[in-house]
């Protein structure tokens, strides 16, 4: 299906579409963190932009694999957000909010439970606000596995998923390969330097050791010897069996838009759903262009305009 995005000529290359958002300056929002500690003994933290009025939506905003509430898109969207005098805040996954969190274990692309915990506090908190959220990449990936185990009990209104690795296996094998080896390295290292941190720390038994930690250079590898032992997998291909989204869209009874560019480098074919595994809640939009969390949509590259702040908030909304 397809709305109303077109790339332009001069960003209809994926890597483009890709790395020109993260180079693209983005005013950083004024945020304030509220800490929210976990019954294991861990913490997750919210950085609110505006708190909603009693009655009034809150967006919640689920970011991707070692992205924050600074991540481009992130920014972009909260940027928006105030713009249209909508509430946001920002869930981080553990490890993700600037503090190393407290645990050996940390996050991964099935992590429902944390979601569950800040969307049950963010409801306590404003029990007559519309819940509202948006995800990208793994936490997209995290939103779309919510909505489907939560099926009709979903706390949330209506959500919106971007540019999610719904069949893991897939993605990682595709980050393997050519020029998005490129984003594979580049978030392996943030991933190994956390790691690093907590095998210094006598206090964490961590499944690996030190020396091992620079041979972890694909996210298979990394995930069968780290994510997997850490978050109860019996192995990578139990975790991404486990934990891709795909399986749970046919279950999602709430309004969902998924969003998906068919030339995104971390991703195959293998993401796309067929009709047969959608249901009727879920709206799919596949576009031949727009890199992974890109949508750029016009402007110039110095100053590119987006088109998913307008896509999504349409949706979550309830505008188109």
């Amino acid at each position: 299906m397809s709305h109303s995005f077109t790339a332009p000529w001069w960003a209809r290359n994926p890597h483009l579409q890709t790395i020109l958002p993260v180079l693209t300056k983005v005013p950083r929002p004024k945020l304030q963190r509220e800490r929210l500690e976990l019954p294991d003994g861990d913490f997750l933290d919210l950085d609110w932009q505006q708190t909603p009025a009693d009655g009034e939506p809150v967006l919640v905003l689920i970011h991707g694999l070692e992205g924050s509430a600074q991540s481009h898109y992130a920014r972009r969207m909260l940027l928006e957000c105030r713009n249209q005098g909508l509430a946001a805040v920002v869930h981080h996954h553990r490890s993700c909010s600037g503090m190393p969190n407290r645990l050996p274990r940390s996050y991964h692309s099935g992590d429902t439970e944390d979601l569950a915990f800040s969307l049950r506090h963010i409801a306590g908190r404003f029990p007559h606000s519309p819940l509202l959220a948006v995800g990208y990449s793994l936490g997209g990936n995290v939103l779309a596995k919510f909505q489907g185990e939560q099926g009709e009990h979903s706390p949330l209104t209506r959500a919106a998923v971007v540019s999610a690795p719904l069949t893991l296996s897939a993605c990682a094998k595709r980050l393997e390969k050519g020029f998005s080896r490129v984003y594979q390295s580049y978030l392996l290292r943030q991933l190994q330097q956390k790691l690093r941190a907590k095998i210094a720390n006598p206090a964490m038994q961590m499944p690996v050791s030190a020396d091992k930690v620079d041979s972890l250079n694909t996210f298979k590898e990394f995930d069968d010897k780290v994510t997997a032992p850490l978050h109860g997998f019996t192995g990578v291909d139990d975790y991404y069996h486990r934990a891709s989204g795909l399986p749970f869209l046919g279950r999602i009874a709430s309004p969902t838009l998924i969003l998906h560019a068919a030339d995104d480098p971390f991703m195959t074919e293998a993401v796309i759903p067929t009709q047969a595994q959608l249901s009727g809640a879920v709206h799919y939009e596949l576009y031949p262009h727009g890199g992974h969390v890109g949508f750029i949509d016009g402007g110039h590259p110095f100053k590119p305009r987006y088109f998913l702040e307008r896509r999504v908030l349409a949706f979550l909304t309830d505008r188109s």
